[in-house]
């Protein structure tokens, strides 16, 4: 790290008046409420329900937790500054921010990919399905989705660790991203760009490959099935997983997937929302929404915990 003077920078994030950054924090606040409490829930029920001990539900649990570390690690701070006067992050927070906030994404879109697999077997080989993907094959496959993000970011990191920054030190975003955070060091980063692009275009376009595959042998196979009922049982499988797919793939590909990142700065802002705040919140209201399971689990809790609180207050009267 020679030459580096900087021990902190300053976030821009959203410049407002003072009376729309406490509108935003409210509005952030709640959304962070929402996200934490909704994949909370999500795992619990996964976690506690004989009903949901399936590997859909494994992943789908595996998941709810990369969106809670995936919002901590980022929305918390963003809060904070709305507050705050100087809008501030050390020189090591910063790099830690964005350390974990890409290998929790690009650990998503592995784990994305993998429940894209998931359903393919599940509907175009019923039958082997247990055999397939059995206990073993499923924890081994959420580990290398975490692994796979680890080592992905790993280097990038070490390398922008030792760059020097000498100044300035204002990021034009509301977290530590890559390409601002590049565009701050006192030296050549062509080399880290085009590192950063070759990593981003294999996970994300290898895993949205397998997704597509994963999906056009599962529409053929449904599209073969008799009956109306039986399509549309299989089609209510995929819907949740389809959307997140969507959602999370359409605004990171318009974010990194491109050689150059420093145009467009404020539009990126504004797609980076959705996976830091936004998808994580929409998560469990897509999952169990959409899954008459996770319906059935949760009014099910629920009428436990009324039954809970009513003998409580009876023994307490």
């Amino acid at each position: 790290m020679n030459g580096t003077s900087v021990t902190e920078f300053i976030l821009i994030g959203f410049p407002s008046p003072r009376e729309v950054e406490i509108v935003l924090f409210m509005l952030f606040f709640i959304i962070l409420v929402v996200a934490m409490i909704g994949n909370s829930i999500i795992i619990t029920l996964i976690c506690t329900d004989n009903r949901l001990q399936s590997p859909m539900y494994f992943f789908l649990c595996n998941l709810s937790l990369i969106e809670i570390l995936m919002t901590m690690s980022v929305v918390p701070k963003m809060l904070e500054n709305f507050l705050s006067e100087r809008k501030t992050i050390s020189f090591y927070g910063c790099l830690a921010q964005s350390y974990f906030y890409f290998l929790l994404g690009i650990s998503e879109y592995v784990l994305l990919a993998m429940m894209s697999y998931d359903r393919y077997v599940a509907i175009c080989y019923p039958l082997s399905y247990s055999t397939i993907m059995n206990g073993k094959v499923c924890v081994w496959l959420v580990v290398g989705s975490w692994m796979g993000g680890f080592f992905s970011i790993l280097v990038p990191t070490v390398i922008k660790l030792g760059l020097p920054y000498c100044g300035p030190n204002i990021i034009n975003h509301f977290f530590c991203d890559s390409a601002p955070l590049l565009h701050l060091a006192c030296a050549d980063i062509q080399l880290l760009e085009f590192i950063d692009f070759i990593i981003s275009l294999p996970v994300l376009l290898g895993s949205l490959l397998l997704t597509v595959i994963s999906y056009m042998y599962i529409i053929c196979t449904i599209i073969r099935i008799p009956s109306a009922k039986g399509r549309q049982k299989a089609f209510s499988t995929c819907t949740s997983h389809f959307t997140m797919v969507t959602i999370g793939y359409g605004t990171s590909i318009f974010i990194y997937v491109r050689p150059s990142q420093a145009s467009s700065m404020n539009l990126n802002k504004v797609a980076a929302l959705m996976t830091t705040a936004v998808t994580p919140m929409l998560n469990p209201l897509i999952f169990s929404l959409r899954n008459q399971k996770v319906k059935e689990a949760l009014r099910d809790s629920i009428t436990k915990c009324q039954c809970f609180l009513f003998k409580a207050v009876r023994c307490v009267v």
